[in-house]
């Protein structure tokens, strides 16, 4: 081979492999794509991937199918989608409880920092502090005052041991110097029926379950968990305006994929969730659900994990919900 055909290999070498990562993109997706949800059908997380899922096929031209994969508390479906092939054609709806939370309390077949790729945030939950409409209580201070006021020791309703409600509820009771007995139920529902029926006084609920109580009177809202108030309830404080600042705990709904998904492909999936919550009609439909609509990058993905990890460390450990 002449020199001169030695360069000319070696420019189209190059060429190619700067072509790689566009075509990549946007060659995705080829074939239909599988989100897998590690929780039932029919709860707040299957249902924003299902928006998301009908949203993406109008977008992309292409089948995008919600496949529920529950079992050993999400971690079989975190795990399915680690070890599947990395290229964007399996993808998991990340779910806060299983990459940061689940860790925390037990070992995982999984490395949620290493195995997987966070692509994008679609929104934030906020809990709200609930109380029984007839406690003598209509603010966060009124209610702390009270039970430390109680002779005997109370409880509170959870969600489940290690349920974000749950360790939201320790992480409180630990900046207001409260001491109460978790009453754990198989989910957010049954816990709230029983703050509405007086069995516990009070829990901290998803804000969609716990609207419409509110609203007839069977419970009364005191508090919002995340760093700012809720739209649907703009005069309810947030726990941190009521006393206790830096205090800030959400549950997030999101995409991920295997770790060595091709950054063009990350990078498409994420614009296409910044375009659809600025949607006026989707972010309604987010709203709905009690979602603060996102839509963050890649990187401030990543970067969300990385602080929460020592924060839902320091909550197992003082909800006693290590495994």
């Amino acid at each position: 081979m002449s020199i001169w055909n030695w360069v000319l290999a070696c420019f189209v070498v190059v060429g190619a492999m700067a072509s790689v990562g566009p075509a990549q993109s946007q060659d995705w997706p080829s074939r239909p794509v599988k989100i897998i949800v590690p929780f039932a059908p029919g709860g707040n997380a299957d249902g924003m991937a299902r928006m998301v899922s009908q949203r993406f096929h109008e977008v992309f031209n292409q089948q995008f199918v919600v496949e529920n994969r529950t079992g050993a508390g999400g971690a079989i479906a975190v795990e399915a989608v680690a070890r599947s092939p990395a290229d964007g054609l399996t993808l998991l709806w990340g779910v806060q409880p299983q990459i940061v939370i689940l860790p925390a309390m037990t070992k995982v077949p999984y490395d949620p920092v290493k195995d997987l790729a966070p692509i994008s945030v679609l929104g934030t939950n906020p809990f709200v502090l609930v109380v029984n409409g007839k406690l003598p209580v209509k603010t966060t201070q009124e209610f702390v005052a009270w039970v430390k006021g109680q002779p005997a020791k109370l409880s509170y309703g959870s969600s489940g041991l290690g349920s974000v409600a749950q360790l939201a509820m320790a992480l409180f009771l630990k900046r207001a110097n409260l001491d109460m007995t978790a009453v754990h139920y198989r989910g957010n529902a049954p816990a709230l029926a029983d703050v509405i029926a007086g069995h516990v006084p009070a829990m901290f609920s998803s804000l969609a379950d716990a609207l419409p109580h509110a609203k007839s009177g069977n419970v009364r809202l005191l508090a919002v968990s995340g760093a700012r108030r809720a739209p649907q309830i703009p005069d309810v404080p947030t726990v941190a305006e009521a006393g206790y600042a830096g205090y800030n705990v959400v549950t997030w709904n999101g995409l991920m994929a295997p770790a060595a998904t091709p950054k063009p492909v990350v990078d498409r999936i994420a614009a296409e969730f910044a375009r659809a919550v600025k949607d006026p009609k989707f972010a309604e439909r987010l709203t709905a659900y009690g979602v603060d609509p996102l839509g963050n990058t890649p990187a401030e993905f990543q970067s969300l994990i990385a602080a929460e990890i020592p924060l839902w460390i320091e909550a197992v450990n003082l909800a006693g919900a290590k495994q």
